[in-house]
């Protein structure tokens, strides 16, 4: 008998014992890095074994391991090295941990080994036979064509022909389904496709040497404006790379926002390229987790989750967009995939590529303290010219669908010379806001304190932080007055009032109400970049790199709101909303304009960014930073808890102050309510602990961590960690 040390997906910052029985035919030795299936109280749960120990531990009566569920390990050595450091530096259970570096196919028990594959075989002896009587039936025929020479994998059936096609064939006896044991695909190294590269500039030249000349781990931050060719950057410096069978993993904020950028690598490598996103269901996601591991795929291309994939010959790692929000997982465990992305190519030894027009104030710190390789491309390719950002002052104008006049006369001249125009709106919606015009009364969710907004495409009101939806109300609840007010303007009205007033042009609407539905926003990107629409109106999802040719146009509807949020990261936010947005317009060989509409253009954090620059309004935030100790300069924890009763929250948090105040190098913020005070009829608040030394902060709120767990409320509030927050909402 010997004992494993198991990681159980339960949020407690520990291991569990059970016992393994022997077995001649295994060396239970090897089974570190395997899922086993382990008693826990009166659930079964599926766990990864740690270690493996003969030296029983003699205080416990130990259960024993329920089943072993694979042959061999799914985490390799340095995945399980990867997995311990992710549970120490985000102070996180390490159950939990390996539970999100798992598909979810395999958190639920799915065999990690590859099942037989079905497949459709020829049921006929003469192709030319079939010629007569398929004549109507052109698509079956090529169907038959393609099994005549050999036998066709279903998916790969399924994805040329339709399902009509398929059963068509199989239901006239020309095909069977049969199933065979799994084989690996060919080699990548030998399904590689490589279409010529475009020529490079000066400037892409230097950044592509500096980076082919990187044998070992080094971190590169390319910084580069809009359209400066990052992209052609990355597609070179792969070449290189695929050329000695290494893998590249190439990490995107949000592949469903971005299918121009996965279309052109499939362009460049051909059928080597997968991608990872949101939109797979769980048995897909398991197959390119399967093909990864076994080495079949050159290059994938996912969103955060895809750090953790396991790659046998990964050769190099590339961040686009690093500075993007959506890297950070923001619920359960909190990661950030560009942290792990740096720890992950440090412990494999091999490049990692950063790129942004907006880098992050943490990357920018790290390159001007030399961790970073830093890569500047100041210039647009193909000699595209930057668009003009100009501060139009709204004070006392007139505004129509929340445009000022003047500028709907922008609007006009632009779409008369055939060009696009991009209008952006902070909020889907009609209207943030639905009131009562007699009383004032403001409709809410009393869940979460907040007023509901207007959606008149689908004539209810929804509250967006829970998700509540109602009926439009039809009488106020106050004084039962049915005369009603809608505040503020969302992605909705604008459309609607711009049809008014250019009936004659076609707008389209971008948000995520709009291309909810699968491809439905690269139907939508497509059908723009026909020129099927010329005013486009959407919310952050059109500044997510899209290349928009014919924009010469955008205009920014209230900068003002990041200007005084409480949030020390509103700025920088601001900043690079504005100059991704701004990325939009003139990208071809059309001269472009920006136009910010703001009530304080003489604010001096948008005069900064206007007259110089991102990259000097970044330097500037920095400094600024640096003088008052905040990140990148210091480093931050915060503890989040929320409870029905606001009570408890604050019992809780202040025994959590009182225990880490002891810590005398710390600064504690707090407790104070978070940004959203109160979320599906739950209090929220926070306290920050702050510190110059990363490694005190971890170490003392490790410390701090194992008193909380005793406190009598710390199982019935909910409270999480958050390592280098984000978000304090």
């Amino acid at each position: 008998m010997c004992y494993l040390k198991v990681a159980v997906p339960v949020p407690l910052r520990k291991s569990f014992d059970y016992l393994v029985q022997p077995n001649d035919d295994r060396d239970n030795y090897k089974l570190v890095g395997c899922r086993v299936s382990v008693p826990f109280g009166n659930r079964q749960l599926i766990g990864i074994v740690l270690a493996v120990s003969d030296d029983l531990p003699p205080e416990h009566q130990l259960k024993s391991v329920s089943a072993i569920l694979d042959s061999k390990p799914i985490f390799n050595f340095q995945m399980m090295n990867l997995g311990k450091w992710i549970a120490d530096y985000y102070l996180h259970p390490i159950g939990e941990v390996f539970g999100a570096m798992m598909p979810t196919a395999l958190r639920k028990g799915v065999k990690s080994e590859r099942s037989a594959l079905k497949y459709l075989q020829r049921d006929f002896d003469d192709l030319s036979a079939l010629e007569t009587s398929l004549k109507q039936s052109k698509k079956q025929l090529q169907l038959c064509a393609l099994l005549a020479s050999h036998d066709l994998p279903l998916l790969e059936a399924k994805k040329q022909f339709s399902q009509s096609v398929i059963r068509g064939v199989l239901e006239k006896q020309l095909a069977v389904e049969v199933e065979k044991p799994y084989e690996a695909l060919l080699l990548w190294q030998r399904r590689i496709d490589i279409a010529p590269a475009l020529q490079a500039n000066v400037e892409q030249n230097i950044a592509i040497s500096a980076i082919d000349h990187a044998s070992s781990f080094q971190s590169f931050l390319i910084e580069g404006v809009t359209g400066s060719g990052k992209t052609e950057v990355y597609l070179q410096v792969i070449e290189k790379i695929i050329s000695r069978t290494k893998q590249v993993l190439i990490l995107v904020p949000e592949i469903g926002l971005t299918p121009q950028t996965v279309k052109r690598f499939e362009q460049r490598f051909g059928p080597i390229v997968a991608a990872v996103h949101s939109g797979l269901n769980d048995s897909e996601r398991l197959r390119i987790w399967q093909q990864a591991s076994d080495g079949e795929l050159g290059i994938i291309i996912g969103t955060r989750s895809s750090v953790f994939l396991p790659l046998p010959s990964l050769g190099m790692i590339i961040v686009d967009e690093e500075h993007d929000d959506s890297f950070k997982q923001q619920d359960k465990l909190k990661y950030h995939a560009r942290d792990i992305a740096v720890y992950r190519a440090r412990q494999l030894d091999i490049p990692l590529v950063m790129g942004s027009a907006t880098p992050s104030l943490e990357s920018l710190h790290n390159a001007f303290s030399k961790k970073y390789h830093h890569l500047q491309l100041t210039q647009r390719a193909a000699n595209a010219s930057m668009p003009v950002q100009i501060l139009l002052d709204i004070k006392d104008q007139a505004l129509e669908y929340g445009i000022a006049k003047g500028l709907l006369e922008k609007v006009a001249m632009q779409l008369r010379l055939g060009n696009q125009v991009l209008i952006f709106v902070h909020r889907r919606g009609y209207a943030p806001a639905i009131l009562c015009h007699k009383c004032g009364y403001v409709e809410s969710c009393q869940a979460c304190d907040n007023p509901y907004t207007l959606h008149q495409v689908t004539r209810n009101i929804q509250c967006h932080r829970c998700g509540d939806i109602q009926p439009i109300p039809r009488t106020c609840k106050a004084c039962s007055s049915t005369q009603f007010e809608t505040f503020g303007y969302g992605t909705e009205q604008i459309e609607e009032g711009l049809k008014r007033l250019f009936p004659e042009y076609s707008s389209v609407r971008i948000d995520s109400d709009s291309t909810r539905g699968k491809g439905r926003l690269s139907d939508l990107l497509a059908q723009i970049n026909n020129n099927d629409h010329q005013i486009l109106i959407g919310t952050q999802i059109l500044s997510k790199g899209h290349h928009f040719p014919n924009v010469t146009l955008a205009i920014i509807l209230n900068v003002d709101g990041s200007l005084f949020s409480a949030d020390f990261r509103a700025p920088e936010k601001l900043g690079q909303l504005i100059t991704q947005l701004s990325g939009r317009a003139g990208r071809a060989n059309k001269n472009g304009e920006v136009w910010l509409q703001t009530h304080h253009p003489s604010h001096p954090l948008l005069q900064d960014l206007v007259q110089n620059g991102f990259a000097d309004y970044a330097r500037s935030l920095l400094l600024e930073r640096k003088h008052v100790g905040l990140p990148p300069y210091e480093h931050q924890i915060l503890l989040r808890c929320e409870a029905a009763d606001l009570s408890h929250i604050e019992e809780f948090l202040g025994f959590a102050h009182a225990t880490i105040v002891q810590f005398t190098k710390l600064k504690l913020i707090g407790p104070l309510p978070c940004a959203i005070e109160k979320k599906q009829a739950r209090f929220r608040m926070m306290l920050i602990a702050q510190s110059a030394s990363r490694v005190y902060l971890q170490r003392a709120m490790q410390s701090a961590l194992d008193v909380l767990h005793t406190h009598r409320l710390a199982s019935r509030v909910r409270w999480s960690v958050d390592v280098a927050p984000s978000d304090f909402s």
